[in-house]
């Protein structure tokens, strides 16, 4: 065999495979319709789907920021209205006991006005005093048990 024959020959390799691409368009090849893209193109893609990736992450970020400052907006919001009626509370609380302490005080000078102390202490300032025996007058009735009254009138009491 000579092979001498075939090293001359450059039918076997094809030296355009060996050399540095360019960045100029995609070569066709004559025997299939497939475009090779370079690998520039497949970084760039896989770059873009990284920062897309990025961005979505960041994108939730934000949104989690977002809900998080709403929720604490929501929360002091809230603290407040309760503040709000606590305090509503209290001042109602606070009139209550008013009226509970002004009722006391009028129930005690109710009492003192009608305590028998000062029903006497009256009583004797107008002239009066207090019954005596000698006052009493007992009436003694037959065995109807019956009585006349100031107006004439006949009143009878049950006797068991």
């Amino acid at each position: 065999m000579n092979n001498i024959k075939y090293y001359n020959d450059s039918l076997a390799y094809d030296f355009n495979m060996f050399m540095p691409r360019s960045n100029a368009a995609p070569r066709v090849r004559e025997d299939d319709n497939i475009v090779k893209l370079p690998k520039t193109a497949q970084k760039t893609r896989k770059r873009r789907k990284a920062a897309s990736r990025r961005l979505t992450a960041s994108a939730f970020a934000v949104l989690t920021s977002v809900m998080i400052l709403a929720a604490l907006c929501g929360n002091i919001f809230l603290r407040l209205q309760i503040n709000e009626v606590n305090s509503q509370i209290n001042k109602v609380k606070s009139e209550i006991d008013a009226a509970q302490s002004e009722r006391t005080s009028l129930s005690v000078e109710l009492e003192r006005k009608i305590s028998f102390s000062n029903i006497e202490l009256e009583a004797t300032e107008l002239g009066m005093h207090k019954m005596d025996q000698d006052q009493v007058k007992y009436i003694r009735v037959n065995d109807k048990n019956t009585a006349v009254t100031k107006n004439g009138s006949l009143e009878a009491s049950s006797s068991d």
